[in-house]
């Protein structure tokens, strides 16, 4: 299956303010979404994951590396980039903080017609959007404001909003956070049958692994700017190799025995650590089994290259590596 976006060595760094460090938020990114695919890119706030996920949608120009798309560099002006925004869209994670209170339903979903200079039927291309957003009948929905509706459709609306251009790729920024238990399920569910229905891709930021499980064909962990561990769902969330993947795992109410309590914060972007960005919390190392099997030394010293494990998997760790190779 061929990769639908492609980033290679893909970094963003801000400049520090009043002469503090420039901060390293994506910092050497490879990553690939097929077609028809639907990846989630999973961390804990502030590691990079929305920073990454807005530089692959052209709102972020990178400062290093190289973006993909059907097989061309990604352009970050021009009518180039506005040509690719037609193609990728993004799904926000606050349905209520993405559409204006005071457009109405029809408007919000039109607005992305008006800016593309939509030449055809714009009521029937808005009908369709909401359709296949699942709120039906469409003409019910075209009149109402923002506030006339649940969370579940306001949400619904902003996907309604990115189906209308008819793109092959979308970034849905935690597209359930801000959803009750109830509806998650619904807006999860409507994801998978776009995918089924249209052949969109998907890239999916979450930090919920649960959702990832839901959704997701592969799963990219991401800390302190760096994917540390990718591989399909069932690989990844089955039988994490990165320490720190077993840690986020372990917090989830069905996950076997005692949840992983990380000790401190992820580092600040502008002072990461050299070496292993993990060592300063990993629970390996903490416990002494890293240094048994010799890799102590290298996990704190050395900056980790990204191991291939087999079936496509990866992680960028040596004491996994090691841990594997023994059997």
């Amino acid at each position: 299956m061929s990769a639908l976006l492609s980033a290679a060595g893909l970094g963003v760094t801000f400049p520090g303010r009043r002469g503090a460090p420039e901060a390293r938020a994506v910092d050497g990114v490879d990553l690939n979404i097929r077609r028809g695919e639907i990846v989630a890119l999973v961390g804990e706030s502030g590691c990079g994951k929305t920073t990454l996920a807005r530089s692959l949608l052209g709102l972020v120009p990178p400062t290093s590396g190289q973006v993909l798309f059907d097989g061309a560099p990604l352009t970050y002006r021009g009518k180039a980039l506005k040509a690719y925004r037609k193609r990728a869209q993004l799904v926000l994670q606050d349905p209520s903080g993405s559409l204006n209170p005071r457009h109405t339903v029809y408007d919000a979903v039109a607005e992305g017609l008006r800016i593309h200079g939509y030449a055809g039927d714009e009521r029937e291309a808005v009908a369709g959007a909401l359709s296949r957003a699942g709120l039906r009948p469409p003409e019910r929905f075209f009149l109402r404001y923002p506030h006339e509706l649940s969370g579940g459709q306001r949400q619904r609306v902003v996907i309604a909003g990115a189906l209308v251009l008819d793109p092959e790729l979308i970034v849905a920024d935690e597209p359930v956070a801000s959803l009750d238990a109830s509806v998650r399920g619904e807006i999860l569910a409507l994801l998978l049958s776009l995918r089924t229905e249209l052949g969109l891709s998907a890239l999916v930021v979450t930090h919920d692994l649960g959702l990832a499980w839901n959704i997701a064909d592969r799963v990219a962990v991401m800390y302190l700017g760096r994917i540390v561990e990718t591989g399909t769902v069932e690989d990844v969330l089955t039988s994490p190799q990165h320490p720190y993947t077993q840690a986020l795992l372990s917090v989830l109410p069905e996950a076997p025995g005692d949840p992983v309590v990380l000790t401190g914060e992820p580092p600040d972007p502008s002072r990461i650590p050299g070496g292993c960005r993990f060592h300063a919390r990993c629970q390996v190392l903490a416990s002494g089994e890293a240094e048994r099997a010799g890799v102590a030394t290298d996990c704190q010293t050395t900056l980790l290259p990204v191991l291939s494990g087999g079936g496509g998997r990866e992680v960028a760790c040596h004491w996994a590596a090691a841990r594997v190779s023994s059997g």
